[in-house]
């Protein structure tokens, strides 16, 4: 079937693409179909439609085959193209990084909330734990003009990531990477600390949507037994490191917000603000305060 597509216009390629993801059981098939069929053909989603009654080539067959033969197997759009846009920020993606998700920018959200009524600083300074692709931390720059920030991962693989999406944005010279477990590596003061940490139970692993299991790694997955094992080693570790004032802000899985917040109280956080709900309605984002002296 590798020259299925060839000869055919643009727009029967886009048509016959969406019955195939529709009879593969993919969840958006009208969607992942433009965007396999752009960029296969080096098009935007608006260069798809001004091109449809162009015909494919066989090169652009071939490669839009390849796409949809990852794609049926389970393989997210995002990692077939490598790149998933966050915050409206394009990034690269690598094997060592989560998929940025749009409840991620819950944290963002309530991050920028946070910092904004909390004591003014000059250049504030950011922490992101875990920062795989630097999602949160590129997003937060691109809000805050003067500050700076460090993200923090265990991963060689996920900084050289972030660098280099920090380095397309023009936030390299704001943003510091750093090999560490949390925040080891780390001292002075900051104004904000930010994590989308592992929060997944271990044995709901083999239950996550093949696109997640088999795609994203694991360590960026696997909470522990009960999902907590990421917040009970961060939290008091990143309140040693926060400013007079300062704020935590976390993502959390779905019914961890209480029992983040009781961690987060338990080390001296304040907590004023309501956590912040996906599109669901889910509490997402849970964040908490460091008392001033």
């Amino acid at each position: 079937m590798t020259d299925c597509f060839a000869g055919q216009t643009v727009e029967a390629a886009r048509r016959s693409l969406t019955a195939r993801f529709k009879s593969g059981k993919i969840d958006s098939p009208e969607l992942d179909a433009r965007i396999l069929v752009g960029a296969a053909l080096g098009l935007d989603l608006t260069g798809v439609i001004a091109a449809a009654t162009r015909p494919v080539t066989a090169a652009e067959a071939a490669r839009l085959e390849d796409f949809v033969c990852r794609r049926l197997n389970g393989e997210p759009v995002a990692r077939i193209l490598n790149c998933k846009e966050f915050w409206g920020l394009p990034l690269q993606l690598s094997a060592a990084t989560l998929v940025p998700r749009p409840d991620t920018e819950t944290v963002v959200a309530l991050a920028l909330q946070m910092l904004r009524a909390g004591p003014d600083a000059d250049r504030p300074r950011i922490v992101d734990i875990g920062t795989g692709s630097g999602a949160i931390l590129l997003a937060l720059l691109s809000e805050l003009p003067d500050a700076m920030g460090v993200g923090t991962d265990i991963s060689a693989a996920a900084l050289r990531t972030a660098s280099a999406n920090a380095r397309d944005l023009g936030l390299a010279g704001r943003a510091a990477f750093v090999a560490c477990d949390y925040v080891s590596a780390l001292s002075g003061a900051f104004d904000l600390i930010v994590s989308n940490p592992p929060y997944i139970r271990s044995a709901e692993i083999n239950g996550l949507a093949t696109e997640v299991r088999d795609h994203d790694p694991l360590g960026a997955l696997d909470g522990g037994r009960d999902g907590m094992d990421a917040y009970r080693a961060l939290i008091p570790r990143a309140v040693r490191l926060l400013a007079p004032g300062g704020a935590l802000a976390l993502e959390v899985g779905l019914d961890q917000g209480a029992d983040v917040e009781q961690l987060m109280a338990a080390a001296g956080l304040t907590l004023r603000e309501p956590p912040r709900t996906d599109l669901a309605g889910i509490p997402r984002a849970v964040a908490g305060r460091k008392l001033p002296s």
